[in-house]
């Protein structure tokens, strides 16, 4: 069983038992200042305590093994030879396919997954019938030693002066870059039909794109090797359309994918520098 206790995203119901109410150097459960409102859509704006910010909620999921039942000693033996980053990606992974799911249900866009460090807490442990069901346990250890998938820094290249750069308008965000960073998203997901789809048009957008200023920016021999990949990244996007990746198919998309990151860090190098 692993508990992770997240941050609410926008619209989603509760994912486990109890929803706490906390606030920042609180406790979980302090309840909201005296007189303070949840602001309804339409209501006029209400007057905000000026001595702390306003509650935050945090929801509590839990993710339980319906495996075959042990006993305690089997179930502490398990929970001595954890493997904190196998169970903890694991129990995200369920997590976030809740989401995809009422993202679809609700027709919500703004819905989103959750990255690692958005949770406040992850935790492994064992307990029994009712307990479990309520979030609780008999025994829980702490995962703090859990990495979680990472996103993938540009080595050698400074963010902040890119950032920089887009927010005067000295340099304009590409489509494919976008395109990238979500198909990248839905592929370690596990969402395949969208990471398929994603690539394909990432893929597509960068080709246009950088096509223009290949060779002022030095990206030709890239785009070449992208131009390679085209028909059998359209090849595996249209077998998901239909039946699913096979895993050739899925190391196509993950390659191209990774091929796509690789020009784009290219391109933003040469573009830092002076």
């Amino acid at each position: 069983m692993e508990t992770l206790g997240v941050a609410r995203p926008r619209g989603l119901p509760p994912l486990g038992p109890r929803t706490l109410r906390t606030r920042p150097g609180g406790a979980a459960g302090a309840r909201p200042p005296a007189g303070a409102r949840r602001r309804v859509p339409g209501r006029r704006p209400q007057p905000v305590d000026p001595d702390g910010p306003a509650p935050v909620s945090v929801t509590r999921a839990t993710v339980i093994d319906a495996g075959r039942p042990a006993d305690h000693a089997e179930a502490g033996a398990w929970l001595d030879r954890l493997d904190a980053a196998a169970e903890g990606t694991a129990a995200l992974a369920v997590v976030n396919r809740l989401i995809g799911a009422y993202r679809i249900a609700a027709a919500d866009p703004y819905a989103h997954g959750l990255a690692p460090e958005a949770a406040v807490a992850v935790r492994a442990g064992f307990g029994e019938g009712r307990e479990v069901a309520e979030g609780g346990w008999t025994r829980a250890v702490e995962l703090t030693s859990w990495p979680g998938p990472r996103g993938r820094a540009p080595g050698g290249l400074r963010p902040a002066e890119r950032l920089a750069a887009l927010l005067g308008a000295r340099e304009r965000p590409l489509a494919c870059e976008e395109l990238a960073l979500r198909a990248r998203l839905d592929l370690e997901l596990g969402r395949p039909l969208a990471a398929a789809l994603g690539t394909r048009l990432a893929l597509e957008a960068a080709l246009v794109e950088l096509g223009a200023d290949a060779r002022a920016s030095g990206l030709e021999a890239r785009l070449g090797e992208l131009r390679e990949l085209r028909d059998d990244v359209v090849a595996a996007a249209n077998s998901t359309l239909v039946g699913g990746l096979t895993e050739a198919q899925r190391q196509v998309v993950a390659h191209a994918l990774g091929r796509i990151e690789a020009t784009l860090r290219a391109r933003a190098a040469r573009g830092a520098r002076p």
